[in-house]
């Protein structure tokens, strides 16, 4: 007989897959209990494999921006699958999407994103921003900041947040001492260790890669002008910088957090940006852009190698441009509106059950951080009274509301969540208010 709980699929998955998922944070680690099986999703609202469903503010990590099998997202790709999975060839299509987002990343007369490669990952995009910023410098050494997560390749993974974080992994076994040893990682909102790194190491110093927004370890903000002046000080020592916006892009604002803080009045430009969970709609595809003199270093053109067969895949891309396409500034203002509405009443169901937080926002994405006072670095993060999230979760969770099964990530909201949608999280609010109020350190 076929297993369809989500208790029985798990216990399959277990015995065939490491841990029973495919990607840590699915596991439940940090809150416990039994992982969601997802059978279907349609809007603001997800089904599981007992047939339970549940307002979602996960979002698939972002891409569900529009909402989840939007119409015409769906169409498209339907559409796309119908002239042929993969090609191992180009497409007019890759070159849409690429036109596309170069045009998206344009504030105050700014247009830093001059060409791009699309990729398949989130961190494939990382890793190859990172040897194209080597390979064009002809530097090694890599600047990262603490709980700052670009992915899981090998030289990334010190101090890197969310599942390392939710794991209490100080980094990776397997990654080489050498390897390591080539990133440097400098407290997050720290400009003056920025600048101790760069006096002793700067001529080695190839780049600065930071996230645009900290979302990795809850969110956590850049304090003002702290991207602009990482940005100066990067270039004064001749190094590129890299905005991760793999999550921030195109989730915040129609330009990404880097559109966002630059139409706020705070004013830099990146070498290198890298993209992704938005640009794909939900499908496996990312990107990096920036420069033309710097892009241009990567093959065929330079000597810099990055290849994928599945890169620019055609159903991917369709995917892709139908969601930037309809992510327009009606979408962003509601997007806004309900960040703002779900963050002010969370935080007030949490006030009146006595528990001590503050609320992270970086544009529509926010969390919440169970400390006094805001957290400016990845070690003030840790600090907070983690076990509180726990039983939040899982009272929401039981209340038909799913959330992020770590404290350490963001919450999603789409064009889909509605005023129904919000009623929901609201009933199931002060249930979970109480039992984080309630609540025991281990």
């Amino acid at each position: 007989m076929t297993p369809r709980s989500n208790s029985e699929l798990f216990e399959r998955a277990k015995a065939a897959i490491p841990g029973g998922v495919n990607s840590p944070v699915r596991a439940f680690g940090s809150v416990g209990g039994t992982p969601r099986f997802l059978v279907s999703a349609s809007g603001a609202r997800v089904t599981d494999a007992d047939g339970v469903d549940y307002v979602d503010l996960v979002g698939s990590w972002g891409p569900a921006i529009l909402g989840h099998a939007q119409p015409d997202v769906v169409r498209a790709v339907q559409e796309a699958a119908a002239r042929g999975l993969s090609f191992g060839a180009s497409t007019p299509a890759e070159t849409e999407l690429a036109e596309l987002v170069e045009a998206r990343v344009t504030a105050h007369g700014m247009s830093p994103v001059e060409k791009v490669r699309l990729v398949s990952t989130g961190t494939e995009a990382t890793m190859t921003a990172i040897r194209l910023a080597r390979g064009f410098t002809g530097r090694e050494l890599l600047v990262k900041f603490a709980g700052h997560y670009h992915g899981h390749s090998d030289g990334l993974l010190a101090q890197a947040g969310s599942g390392l974080a939710t794991l209490a992994l100080p980094g990776s076994a397997g990654v080489t001492e050498a390897t390591a040893a080539q990133t440097l990682v400098v407290p997050y909102n720290d400009p003056e260790a920025l600048r101790a790194v760069f006096a002793e190491h700067g001529e080695n110093i190839a780049a600065v890669i930071t996230e645009a927004a900290a979302a990795n370890m809850g969110v956590l903000p850049p304090e003002p002008g702290f991207n602009a002046e990482l940005t100066r000080i990067a270039h004064e020592h001749g190094a590129l910088v890299i905005l991760d916006e793999v999550l921030t892009g195109f989730r915040v604002h129609p330009a990404g957090y880097w559109g966002l803080s630059v139409s706020e009045g705070e004013m830099y430009v990146p070498d290198l940006f890298t993209f992704g969970k938005v640009i794909g709609g939900g499908m496996p595809l990312a990107a990096l852009g920036g420069r033309a003199d710097v892009m241009d270093h990567l093959a065929p053109l330079g000597p810099v190698y990055q290849a994928g067969t599945l890169s620019g895949n055609p159903v991917a891309v369709a995917a892709g441009i139908a969601t930037l396409e309809r992510a327009t500034g009606e979408v962003y203002a509601h997007l806004n509106a309900v960040a703002a509405t779900l963050a002010t009443e969370v935080s007030e169901a949490l006030s009146a059950a006595g528990v001590t937080h503050v609320v992270q926002r970086a544009g529509n994405l926010f969390s919440f951080v169970f400390a006094p006072t805001a957290p400016r670095t990845y070690a003030e993060a840790q600090a907070q009274e983690v076990f509180r999230y726990a039983p939040f979760f899982h009272a929401m969770l039981n209340a038909g509301v799913s959330l992020p099964p770590s404290v350490f990530e963001a919450w999603f909201v789409s064009a889909a969540h509605d005023e129904e949608a919000l009623a929901v999280i609201r009933a199931a609010l002060p249930a979970a208010a109480r039992a984080a109020a309630e609540a025991v350190a281990p």
